[in-house]
């Protein structure tokens, strides 16, 4: 994708709780895509610990790379271990001084902290001082919680400092977007466009396949963006471009559909689990799940209003569960095995009869990481969707990966045969 005009942007996160991995990365993707919303190109986004050396490295790799726009998250509270203010006003050649106004605010707000909690009241106040020391010349914006964000002007770009917790970050952005600096970063970025394909039962070489043939029919895929990521046994394509390039997004778009209608089930990002929900709307759904374990009904339940169509499932691990609470004929277990196309289907009959249901899925299958055998190794799983009048689609697919892999995949699995059963599609297993 051409560069020209971007405005670019790198995000630093602080802290070493964020790099052991004791806490989970949540801001770095959500400034990237509150970024990307106004046409600011992402570039990095670097994770350091609480050592003033790596966050000064890590601001002077950015202002190296050329970025125009640079957010810090991250230690800004009152503790000998939060200098991102200080690191900041050494990399921007601004000392820091206490900036009066902060300091009444963040007052005001310990004042009431102090009286419910019985603290000193001076000794609070005192401690959190430091979160009032700015860099000169830099813009203060109002604490969320006690520690102020700051916009500091540096050498042709802006540094951008929030605090770590989301909680109080986000609140936050929307004053920082209002400042001066930053107004003016994001007055010179052009519009940032996208759209997201997600596809079913194909493999991430065959979009690459497709790609080259694209291009090789004249396309020029360098004016867009095409990130291409298989996510828990989906494969989403995400194309991001700029209005020049406009022509070039909607010819990729439908040279990828042309080649994968079978496997495409989204051309605007709609998720799965919101298909599902869709076509459900008015249908009483049972499920009967083995090795799955209620993860499909988990993934069901997950979407809010699945009580107006989620009538009931049940978790018949063991053959006796199979046979007493879905009615599967134990001589049917004995000959076919509890892992078969045959059992499924009864499973998914017994559903059906059960919870008095419109349409049912039933799982079975071998999660491993024992119980396999030459015929049905692990990984080896039956399903069975099924509509109250006897449609249905039987799939026993070897699903690849370990046991959590295997287990996950298949409730995905589930999700997959119960669209294309409820829209009348042919699936590509």
């Amino acid at each position: 994708m051409s560069r020209d005009a971007e405005v670019r942007a790198g995000i630093v996160v602080t802290g070493t709780e964020v790099l052991t991995g004791r806490i989970a990365d949540r801001n770095g993707p959500w400034l990237s895509e509150r970024l990307a919303e106004r046409g600011v190109e992402v570039a990095h986004i670097l994770v350091v610990g609480d050592r003033p050396e790596d966050l000064e490295a890590a601001l002077r790799f950015m202002a190296g790379e050329g970025m125009d726009l640079i957010v810090t998250s991250g230690g800004l509270g009152p503790t000998a271990d939060d200098l991102t203010a200080e690191v900041v006003g050494l990399f921007t050649g601004r000392p820091l001084a206490l900036d009066e106004e902060v300091e009444a605010k963040i007052a005001a707000i310990l004042h009431g902290f102090a009286r419910r909690f019985n603290f000193d009241e001076e000794a609070v106040r005192e401690a959190n001082r430091k979160q009032a020391m700015v860099p000169e010349g830099a813009i203060a914006l109002d604490p969320v919680g006690t520690a102020p964000g700051l916009v500091v002007p540096a050498d042709g770009r802006t540094v951008v400092v929030l605090p770590g917790p989301p909680r109080e970050l986000q609140p936050m952005w929307p004053a920082a977007l209002e400042t001066a600096p930053v107004a003016d970063l994001l007055a010179r970025a052009t519009p940032l466009r996208g759209y997201t394909l997600r596809m079913f039962g194909v493999p991430e070489s065959e979009i690459a396949k497709s790609l080259r043939e694209i291009e090789a029919e004249g396309v020029a895929l360098g004016e867009v963006e095409i990130t291409t990521c298989l996510r828990k046994g989906e494969i989403e394509i995400d194309v991001r471009y700029r209005d020049g390039a406009a022509d070039t997004a909607d010819t990729v778009r439908e040279g990828l559909r042309a080649r994968h209608e079978q496997h495409l089930f989204s051309l605007d990002g709609e998720t799965i689990d919101s298909q599902v929900a869709r076509l459900l709307a008015g249908r009483r759904l049972a499920l009967a799940e083995s090795c799955s374990a209620g993860l499909l009904a988990a993934r069901i339940t997950d979407v809010p209003g699945a009580s107006a169509y989620m009538a009931g499932g049940v978790v018949a691990y063991s053959n006796e569960a199979k046979a007493e609470l879905l009615g599967v004929d134990p001589a049917l277990i004995e000959a076919k095995g509890a892992v078969s196309p045959e059992v499924a289907e009864q499973m998914a009959i017994g559903a059906l009869q059960r919870f008095e249901a419109d349409v049912a899925v039933s799982i079975t299958g071998i999660a491993g990481p024992d119980g396999g055998t030459e015929a049905k190794p692990v990984g080896y799983v039956c399903f069975n969707a099924r509509l109250a009048d006897g449609t249905s689609i039987a799939r026993e697919p070897v699903i690849p990966g370990g046991r959590a892999d295997i287990r996950e995949r298949s409730a995905l699995v589930g999700m997959h045969l119960l669209r294309m059963l409820l829209s009348g599609e042919e699936p590509p297993l």
